[in-house]
């Protein structure tokens, strides 16, 4: 519970929030200047006086919707959409694709998206062999975790995704420490060497990411000897956090800023709200501010037992994006959230859109105090927005679930 991968994971959390804060307005500078999209998003912007939460917090989020937006714009020009710092030649020494399609380049650091963090944490060892099992194909996934385990000083099999039966044998043969990839992957290995009646002593650890790593399949894995951690990485911005051996939430890397934010706003949330995760991230190649991932989580209360004294957060709990077609038109979480703005007595609120499909029905679901006049300049707002209608119910405070919905579709469609 002692071994950290460096002494940044064990810094006083006050020292941590300075240095984080101390850098940034040389990090958002850097991007104002070398990444064209942001010397659009932070035209006007003074750099130098963003050293606080709440002056980053004024900065505008940009959405992943937005970045491809601006790549398939630029396409022909530029296909990174002016987001990268970096051109190609020795700089960039490869370029991937995610589904989109939106193309992202990876700088010339050892460890780029900073996963070595991530294994050491998983109990990887510099002189180990590690069998992965992501992508090598046009996604980056595969790359991102070989990068890291290079950086730990580990030996890689990249073994990419299906030949089942060829990356059996190369574990048998090879002996790896551990895995890293998908888990129902990795799953899918272990049921075929029992199914041979084939024993794989040296695997017993691995790394997983890319999907739901539920506790019925931790435990699964731990009955088979494995133990298994997660991570949660993105292309764009690199490792987000990671677990850790006491598997109480995910811990914060040390390079990256993290907000919860309301979901279609950039609104922060109190600690312990699930909200959108929005990352800034120090990466000087690409150097995103305030970046909205689209996926909800929420931060949890207390340091790691590890010893590991950075936030951590309770791990992907689904996506922000709940836009809705209501009667004809797009109705978004931006939308409650500026009817929201507008009365600070309302504390949370749900849009339940209901009825079959012609015969939409929206009902808005506020904690206040019981309130018809309340209710109806409510309902106005929401018209006046939305152009739409909808009735206005007020709820006990603690009424609404906290789990980051604020469009939920109820609607039949059989």
């Amino acid at each position: 519970m002692t071994d950290f991968y460096d002494a940044l994971e064990t810094r006083d959390p006050d020292l941590r929030e300075r240095e984080l804060l101390a850098a940034l307005p040389a990090q958002l500078l850097h991007a104002q200047r070398h990444a064209p999209a942001f010397g659009e998003i932070l035209a006007g912007v003074d750099c130098a006086a963003v050293v606080t939460r709440e002056a980053l917090a004024a900065l505008p989020v940009t959405r992943k919707s937005e970045l491809l937006e601006r790549q398939k714009r630029l396409r022909t020009s530029d296909p990174f959409g002016g987001f990268s710092a970096i051109v190609r030649g020795p700089a960039m020494p490869r370029v991937f694709a995610s589904p989109g399609t939106i193309y992202e380049p990876e700088g010339a650091d050892r460890d780029h998206w900073r996963t070595a963090r991530a294994l050491h944490a998983a109990g990887f060892r510099t002189g180990e062999l590690i069998h992965n099992g992501f992508s090598y194909h046009l996604t980056p996934a595969g790359a991102i975790m070989e990068s890291g385990a290079h950086a730990l000083g580990c030996t890689v099999f990249p073994g990419g995704t299906g030949q089942t039966e060829q990356q059996l044998e190369a574990m048998i043969d090879l002996q790896p420490a551990g895995y890293m990839g998908t888990p129902s992957f990795l799953r899918i290995i272990l049921e075929k060497a029992a199914a041979a009646g084939i024993a794989l002593p040296s695997l017993r650890k691995a790394l997983l990411s890319g999907e739901a790593f539920p506790p019925s399949l931790r435990d699964w894995l731990a009955e088979r000897g494995i133990a298994g951690m997660q991570c949660y990485a993105t292309a764009d911005l690199g490792l987000i956090a990671y677990e850790t051996e006491a598997r109480e939430g995910l811990v914060l890397d040390e390079g990256v800023l993290l907000e919860i934010v309301r979901p279609g706003t950039g609104d922060v949330l109190p600690d312990g709200e699930v909200g959108e995760v929005v990352v800034t991230t120090f990466n000087r190649d690409y150097p995103l501010v305030r970046f909205g991932t689209g996926d909800l989580s929420a931060v949890l209360p207390g340091p790691c037992p590890t010893g590991r004294t950075n936030t951590r957060i309770r791990g992907w709990l689904g996506r922000a994006d709940q836009t809705t077609k209501v009667r004809g038109m797009f109705v978004h979480p931006g939308q409650v959230a500026a009817a929201m703005r507008r009365f600070p007595e309302v504390t949370r609120a749900r849009l339940v859109v209901e009825g079959e499909m012609a015969d939409d029905r929206m009902t808005l679901r506020i904690e206040a105090s019981e309130d018809d006049a309340l209710a109806q300049r409510m309902a106005d707002a929401v018209r006046e927005i939305t152009k739409l209608r909808c009735t206005v119910v007020c709820v006990a405070a603690g009424t609404l679930p906290n789990d980051g919905k604020v469009i939920e579709d109820a609607r039949s469609y059989k």
